[in-house]
């Protein structure tokens, strides 16, 4: 078997903004298996200041990946606990190498009969009118969960808008869902939260920055709104760890992007450590290239998770890989009569 990766740069249609400043390019990695003749792919992708295996040997664990690739899906994720995107990435190319079709990972009715994933429209930080004009957008556009960005521009300004829409669309049309990436200090999250709850919000992402354990127990506790724990799942590998975690903090809701927490094998073990303690859950990519986001949506509908599902990024950049991988209604679905990009995998190779 033989191994090889390639760096790829996504450019953003236009600069994103979150509470950690604005986002104009995403790097990633393809992960190309070869073997009697077939090919396989994995995309690793990290997101610089957030991914835990953002370190500046990143690259040289890439190569020894690709040199030790004998050792096989199970042995190198055993190998890999500090690298959770090329967990994530190894795991992709092994599937992508034994299916009939390299971007077919998972038989299920995604696949073969276009059933959809319902997900949420994801709203970037921005000024007023840019966030406004986002949110216009993605109603005609027929989503019925909007996930909105916070915690980058005023408060009081972030909540005008929430109202506007709420003002507009009643909870049962539009779900609001918050996400504050860390943005909150823990002295006024919860007061935060109590304004936010007034507006029928689904719920809110990370409101206070990860590693705060303690007062995220007591927000968790306390909170008027369902919160969900993101950034903070990050970097722990040890499955009893996780379980500390959830079983201490209690939280709502987590959410899982595998490309952090150690791919598929990873976001299982934090999902059934949630289902023991009543924790809900639902899967998020993060800002991969249509190949990561493919593999994580075809993996996400055979847990058969009614809730939407933040997997609507595919759309964000001018140079994405085109695929099947269609948005419309605001439901996810496989597209079968269009094509991967032709010869994407060997023009990857060279």
């Amino acid at each position: 078997m033989k191994a090889t990766y390639k760096k790829y740069i996504l450019d953003f249609k236009r600069p994103s903004g979150t509470s950690r400043g604005i986002l104009k390019q995403k790097e990633t990695w393809f992960l190309i298996l070869e073997k009697d003749g077939k090919k396989g792919i994995g995309e690793c992708g990290i997101l610089r200041g957030l991914s835990c295996d953002d370190v500046p040997n990143y690259e040289e664990k890439l190569q020894w990946t690709c040199a030790n690739i004998s050792l096989g899906k199970e042995r190198l994720w055993n190998e890999l606990v500090a690298y959770p995107s090329i967990q994530f990435g190894v795991e992709q190319a092994f599937l992508s190498l034994n299916s009939d079709n390299p971007f077919k990972l998972f038989a299920s009715d995604f696949i073969e009969k276009q059933s959809q994933i319902p997900i949420n429209g994801l709203i970037w930080m921005g000024d007023e009118s840019f966030m406004h004009e986002q949110i216009q957008k993605k109603l005609e556009e027929g989503f019925r969960c909007i996930k909105m960005k916070i915690g980058a521009i005023n408060f009081e300004q972030e909540i005008e808008i929430l109202r506007s829409i709420r003002n507009t669309y009643s909870k049962e049309k539009i779900e609001l869902r918050v996400d504050a990436n860390g943005a909150f200090s823990a002295d006024d999250a919860l007061e935060k939260l109590h304004i936010l709850s007034q507006l029928d919000i689904h719920s809110i992402e990370q409101p206070i920055k990860q590693g705060n354990i303690t007062q995220m127990k007591q927000l968790c506790a306390e909170t008027p709104m369902p919160i969900a724990l993101d950034e903070e799942l990050i970097g722990i590998s040890d499955f009893a760890q996780k379980e500390e975690l959830l079983k201490n903090i209690q939280p709502q809701y987590i959410i899982l992007k595998p490309s952090l927490v150690g791919g598929f094998k990873g976001s299982m073990e934090w999902i059934n450590i949630a289902k023991k303690y009543a924790i809900g859950w639902w899967v998020t990519s993060a800002l991969e290239s249509n190949i990561g986001l493919n593999a994580i949506a075809q993996w996400t509908f055979t847990l058969n998770s009614p809730m939407p599902q933040g997997l609507g990024t595919g759309s964000l950049y001018t140079n994405n890989l085109e695929s099947p991988l269609t948005v419309a209604e605001g439901n996810l679905y496989y597209n079968s009569n269009q094509n991967w990009q032709a010869n994407l995998i060997e023009n990857l190779c060279t």
